[in-house]
């Protein structure tokens, strides 16, 4: 007579004990997920994202292989991976980027900084300024140029503009974060406007430049996330840029405006400011050659 093992009941009254993964097993599911995204993220990611979760560095993350992570802890990086899976931005998982050297907030009120933008901060600094400088940033955005300044010039007194009030409450906290608060005047305005240029000696800007019909060629982790109105201008992405050349004819003369633009509107942005009365001193290319800083003298 043959008998068949049976399991036994499971007692409801017994917890039960999560699984705990190892670093290892949570890096190598986060990378085959990450490999399998349609808008194609660096593998690489998932060790950042673990990383900034345990509050290790890369080198601790990748020596602890074995370590496991608690189960609370795991659920937070899964949470995050699903996001940014999503297409959401790793900048605005950490809330934080760097510029320049420096940590600043950023969450979905603002632009993510883009290091080919700390080549206006580059520019601005090798402009011939006074000893007491005033400098206006207009669509300030996170505040990363307006706070980068006014920390690279101390004597220089900063106005920041932008016509969201949800980015200037970001610029003000990094403002703080920093220590310039006192030192920049932060102005809710649509551009150059309700500011007299004259009484600036320095103008720089990271306007819109993204035409709206181009919208659909980018990744979904710009489109989706970071916010239109710092993104998109009309007139194939120009209508910003023309509207502070236009204001720029405000300025006194030997006043520079420093602006960022797209890739392949060098050309327009040189004539424009030609016909308004504004000498290009010279294009800044990007990290990948295209004409992205333009230098101009009133």
């Amino acid at each position: 007579m043959s008998t068949t093992a049976t399991t036994p009941p499971t007692d409801p009254t017994v917890p039960t004990v999560p699984t705990v993964p190892t670093v290892d097993q949570l890096l190598s599911d986060a990378r085959v997920r990450l490999a399998a995204a349609s808008f194609a993220p660096p593998r690489r990611e998932a060790l950042l994202l673990l990383g900034w979760v345990l509050g290790w560095s890369e080198a601790q993350v990748l020596a602890r292989g074995e370590v496991a992570v608690e189960p609370g802890t795991a659920a937070r990086f899964r949470a995050l991976l699903e996001r940014r899976l999503g297409g959401e931005p790793m900048a605005y998982l950490k809330g934080e980027k760097e510029f320049y050297g420096r940590p600043f907030h950023v969450d979905g009120r603002v632009l993510i900084p883009r290091p080919e933008t700390e080549h206006l901060v580059e520019a601005a600094l090798a402009w011939p300024l006074p000893g007491a400088p005033r400098i206006l940033d207009v669509g300030t955005g996170s505040g990363c140029l307006a706070v980068t300044l006014a920390l690279e010039l101390p004597t220089a007194r900063v106005v920041a503009t932008d016509l969201s009030l949800g980015a200037l409450a970001v610029a003000r906290s990094n403002g703080c974060r920093h220590g310039v608060e006192e030192r920049i005047h932060w102005a809710a305005a649509d551009l150059a406007t309700a500011v007299a240029l004259s009484t600036f000696d320095l103008v720089v800007s990271n306007p819109p430049y993204i035409d709206p019909a181009g919208a659909a060629a980018l990744s979904v982790e710009i489109t989706a996330f970071e916010p239109s109105l710092a993104l998109y201008a009309e007139d194939g992405g120009l209508a910003a840029v023309e509207a502070l050349l236009d204001a720029a004819r405000g300025l006194s003369p030997g006043a520079g405006l420093l602006l960022e633009i797209g890739a392949g509107q060098g050309a327009a942005v040189a004539a424009a400011a030609r016909q308004r009365g504004l000498h290009l001193e010279r294009m800044v290319e990007d990290y990948g050659g295209i004409p992205r800083t333009v230098i101009l003298k009133r």
